[in-house]
C-alpha cells in the first residue's frame, strides 16, 4: 500500500511517517518499480504502536526501547513496566511544574488590575523587577 493508505490506517500522518523513517524509528519499506513506497500490514501495526506510544507521551527515545521491547518475544514484561513507571515519573514532575506555573501566573494575573495605565505586575516580573 502506498504512504497515503499506510498514514490513514495508522492515524499517522505521511510527513511524520517519513520523519520516522528518516531518524531510523521505523524501517524505510520497499519500493515499487513506480518507486512509491510499499508499506505492508507490518508496517501500520507498528506505526499505530509509535502513535499510541506518542499519544501517552513517550519521547522518541523511550519509543525506541518501547519497539525493542515489543520486537524481543523473550524480553521480560519488568522491563516494559519499568519503563512506563519512569515516564509516569517524568509525567508526575511536569504536571507538578506545570501547576507551580499556573499558581504564580494567576496570582500574577489577581494582582494585575487589567486598566489603561502602563504599570503591569505581569511584564514587571517578567523583567525581573
Amino acid at each position: 500500500m502506498q504512504i497515503g493508505t499506510a498514514s490513514s490506517l495508522s492515524g499517522v500522518s505521511a510527513k511524520m511517517i517519513r520523519h520516522y523513517e528518516t531518524i531510523g524509528l521505523v524501517p524505510v519499506p520497499a519500493r515499487r518499480h513506480s518507486n512509491y513506497r510499499d508499506y505492508d500490514d507490518d508496517d501500520v501495526h507498528r506505526l499505530a504502536f509509535v502513535r499510541r506510544a506518542r499519544d501517552l507521551g513517550f519521547a522518541i527515545g523511550e519509543i525506541r526501547d518501547l519497539l525493542r521491547l515489543w520486537a524481543d518475544k523473550d524480553r521480560a514484561s519488568a522491563d516494559v513496566r519499568a519503563l512506563a513507571k519512569a515516564h509516569v515519573a517524568d509525567l508526575d514532575s511536569r504536571i507538578e511544574r506545570l501547576m507551580e506555573m499556573r499558581m504564580t501566573l494567576n496570582r500574577l494575573v489577581s494582582c494585575c488590575d487589567g486598566d489603561n495605565r502602563p504599570h503591569c505586575p505581569i511584564i514587571e516580573t517578567l523583567a525581573g523587577g
